[in-house]
């Protein structure tokens, strides 16, 4: 009879939460308190959007009602969630 060997690995907490919860979505809500420009900023500032890129999202927002601004694990779209809600933008984690 063969022998088997067992590989063992470990994994982080973050990488668990990458390969079970890749479709989170971080998604941006069209309000009547933020102006196209501070909504522009904080997309350049906070997620590295090109202005064009940031000015098409406000604009998909404005019209559509809302955006989906970033994908990843949970844990990253919960933290750019706060930092975005902390600027006074209307976000989601779906």
């Amino acid at each position: 009879m063969a022998d088997t060997q067992v590989e063992e690995k470990t994994y982080t907490l973050d990488e668990i939460l990458t390969a079970v919860n890749r479709n989170n979505r971080l998604v941006l809500w069209n309000d009547d308190t933020n102006t196209f420009e501070h909504v522009i900023h904080c997309l350049i500032k906070y997620l590295d959007y090109t202005d064009s890129q940031a000015e098409k999202i406000a604009w998909i927002v404005h019209t559509k009602g809302k955006c989906t601004i970033l994908e990843g694990t949970w844990t990253e779209i919960e933290v750019y969630r706060k930092i975005l809600k902390h600027e006074g933008l209307s976000v989601t984690n779906e």
